[in-house]
């Protein structure tokens, strides 16, 4: 792994959604739920200018020295009473170009929403990850998360 991945953070913009969704579809679990195709359905864009109108949400991306998307996560930060009324950071959609994995730019980009939650107030970080993806668990682990609950899902 490279120790400077040479990335930049930056806001997601309506023209990285395919760069995106193309990170999102592209393993075993996104390629069931994901509709990658050329144009991309509407809802797509209506939802990215939804996550843009939410002042809690920050959905970024990591840009390469040559201007292309290779990663991107979705930052949420909730207030909440548990925890003597604890904002929490919400940490989603993870996810690094399948060219440009096992470069450091997955470490940078949750690094960086760490620094996000801490400088927001947040006094927790949570993040799900399917337990099909025991790549992600180790990495996440490295990174100082530790598991702490079971997630459960209901798909409409």
């Amino acid at each position: 792994m490279s120790a400077d991945p040479a990335v930049a953070i930056r806001s997601a913009r309506r023209a990285d959604v395919f760069a995106i969704v193309a990170m999102l579809a592209d393993d075993h679990l996104g390629a069931g739920r994901e509709r990658f195709e050329d144009p991309l359905p509407d809802s797509y864009y209506a939802a990215f200018d939804a996550l843009q109108r939410s002042p809690q949400i920050r959905m970024v991306v990591a840009e390469d020295q040559d201007g292309r998307v290779v990663g991107c996560l979705q930052l949420a930060v909730l207030p909440g009473l548990s925890s003597q009324g604890a904002s929490r950071a919400i940490i989603e959609d993870v996810r690094v170009a399948r060219d440009c994995r096992s470069r450091g730019i997955g470490e940078v980009l949750v690094r960086w929403a760490i620094g996000q939650a801490r400088d927001q107030g947040c006094r927790l970080a949570e993040l799900f990850t399917h337990q099909s993806r025991v790549d992600a668990q180790r990495f996440y682990a490295r990174l100082g998360f530790q598991p702490s609950h079971v997630g459960m899902t209901m798909r409409f």
